[in-house]
């Protein structure tokens, strides 16, 4: 399935990466996913390099760990 190209280091690069994801699931074809999957991290590292430079990959990281932790307990902290 072709989906429309995004452009790196805007939200339009994420979308046509998660458009990708979903359809190596429907495809049920895991490698792709993967692959997909690997692509999206780096199309939200090239957001946040032009978007928000002083943030990291690791500072979203951190912010995970707290809303799972968040989702799990019903409460952040």
């Amino acid at each position: 399935m072709q989906f429309p190209r995004g452009e790196y280091g805007e939200l339009s690069k994420i979308q046509e990466e998660l458009n990708e994801i979903t359809d190596s699931v429907c495809q049920d074809c895991k490698i792709m996913a993967l692959v997909e999957l690997s692509d999206l991290y780096g199309a939200i590292e090239g957001y946040l390099e032009k978007h928000h430079p002083e943030i990291t990959m690791e500072d979203l990281r951190k912010m995970s760990v707290i809303t799972k932790r968040a989702f799990r307990s019903g409460a952040r902290g």
